[in-house]
Parts: C-alpha cells; sequence; structure tokens
C-alpha cells in the first residue's frame, strides 16, 4: 500500500473517532451553538426594530435586518464551534493519548487531518442549523444564483478550515483544557467587533480600523454579497487570502508543535 492510500486509511480511522466523541459527548458542541442562536434571536426580536430603524435611516423594517443580520451570524457559528476543536485536541495531549499514537504504526500527521475534517463538518452541520433557525424567523436568499449559494457554501467551507487550524494549534499550545478554551475565545470576540451586528462605518472612527482589518468583516461582507446581492467589492478577494493566510499559519503552526517531542 502507498504511503498516500495509508495517509487517508489513517485520517479516516481518526476521523471516525473524533466523530464518535462528538455524537457521545454532543454537550461542548450544543452549548457553543446556543451563543450564535442566542444572539440571533436577541437581535432580531429585542433590538431588531431599533437597529433596522438606525441602519437603514427610516423605519424600522425588521426583516431588512434579519438579512442584514444572518451573515454574521453564520460566521460567527463557525468561529464558536472551532472552540470545541482547541478543547478535543488539548484534552488528547493532555490524557496521553496522543502520546499513545506516536508508538503505533500510523501516519503522523493523520491525527491532526482527523480533527481537522470532522471540525470543519461539525462547523458545516452547524451552519446549516443556525441557517435553519434564521430561514424560520424570515431569513429569505431569493436573488442568489446556485452558483452564487455554492460560492458562499465554499467561503463558509473554506473560513472553517482556516480557523480549524487555529484551533488546533490553539490546543496544542495550551496545558489544559480549559486553558484552550480560553485561548480560544478571541474566535468568538472578533465576529462581536465586526460588521455582524452594524456597518463598519456607523462604528467611531477610531474604532472602524480594528472592526474592518480583521478576518471576519470582510467574510461577512461577501457572504452577503452573494447571498443579498449587495457589492461585494475587494472583500472577496480579502476574504480569500485570510482564509489562505490563516490556514497556512495553522498548519505551520501545529505542525511545528505536533513534532515536538513530548516532554
Amino acid at each position: 500500500m502507498s504511503s498516500l492510500a495509508l495517509a487517508a486509511r489513517d485520517s479516516s480511522t481518526m476521523l471516525r473517532r473524533n466523530l464518535l466523541h462528538a455524537r457521545r459527548y454532543p454537550s461542548m458542541t450544543l452549548n457553543l451553538l446556543l451563543t450564535p442562536v442566542m444572539l440571533l434571536l436577541l437581535f432580531v426580536y429585542i433590538f431588531g426594530d431599533a437597529m433596522s430603524a438606525g441602519i437603514g435611516g427610516g423605519g424600522a423594517d425588521r426583516s431588512e435586518y434579519i438579512a442584514y443580520l444572518v451573515p454574521g451570524i453564520l460566521l460567527m457559528t463557525i468561529g464558536s464551534t472551532t472552540i470545541g476543536t482547541a478543547v478535543s485536541v488539548s484534552t488528547d495531549i493532555n490524557e496521553g493519548i496522543i502520546t499513545r499514537f506516536r508508538t503505533m504504526a500510523i501516519h503522523r500527521g493523520s491525527v491532526l487531518v482527523g480533527h481537522v475534517i470532522g471540525s470543519v463538518l461539525q462547523c458545516v452541520a452547524s451552519v446549516v442549523l443556525v441557517g435553519a433557525v434564521g430561514a424560520a424567523i424570515g431569513f429569505r436568499s431569493t436573488d442568489a444564483t446556485v452558483l452564487e449559494w455554492l460560492a458562499a457554501f465554499g467561503l463558509l467551507t473554506g473560513f472553517a478550515l482556516a480557523l480549524t487550524w487555529i484551533a488546533v494549534g490553539m490546543g496544542l499550545s495550551s496545558p489544559n483544557a480549559e486553558a484552550a478554551s480560553n485561548n480560544a475565545l478571541p474566535l468568538i470576540f472578533l465576529p462581536l467587533i465586526s460588521s455582524t451586528f452594524v456597518p463598519v462605518d456607523a462604528m467611531p472612527g477610531w474604532f472602524q480600523p480594528i472592526a474592518e482589518y480583521q478576518p471576519f468583516t470582510p467574510a461577512i461582507e461577501t457572504l452577503r454579497g452573494l447571498l443579498l446581492g449587495t457589492e461585494i467589492g475587494h472583500n472577496g478577494w480579502l476574504a480569500l487570502a485570510w482564509c489562505l493566510g490563516l490556514a497556512a499559519l495553522g498548519w505551520f503552526w501545529s505542525k511545528s508543535l505536533f513534532d515536538r517531542d513530548p516532554k
């Protein structure tokens, strides 16, 4: 059997292991899903009329704000879900199972690949669930073509892959699961200071660069453009660059940490 076939076989085994863990212990994923769902419902039903009036500059229109909000919440869902990956990787390190895997005749990188693919699949499932909640409360994307829907799905998947590799690095560098959870909090915090809830130009002038020059804002604006037909501009290239850059950074960081000899 070739080395590529061995790597694929071992990676699929590790993927199955991680999916079984997620199925047996769903509380982490469900808890992380509560944050975007609760924020979606809170901002739609409590602040929706006021926010839509403020953004549109006219009368309150909650349906318009739902359309504005849902793409940002979908990206926030990915950030929330990948925190579970950091915790899972850190738990494997501290429980010694990674050390055990190192002594077995398996492809070395398959452990990380299994975590990453499993996390991306969980992110996609979480996005579908939150998207279903958004559709149930009134989100519609009637003008998007099939190609735009495919591009939106590709953006969400690519962003999930990039953040997952970053989360794996956070898990490998953390001394325990609690620290991994705390270290991964920026993956939830950054969407809060992006264009998820209000446009960047509605923020204070000194704060606008912080919101604009971060990975979530261009991805959110690109997703809005694909699903709602708004102007994408340079955000599409920025979102793609952030996805590739974060994925490469996370991969090199995780590989460097994983290849170190265990203490």
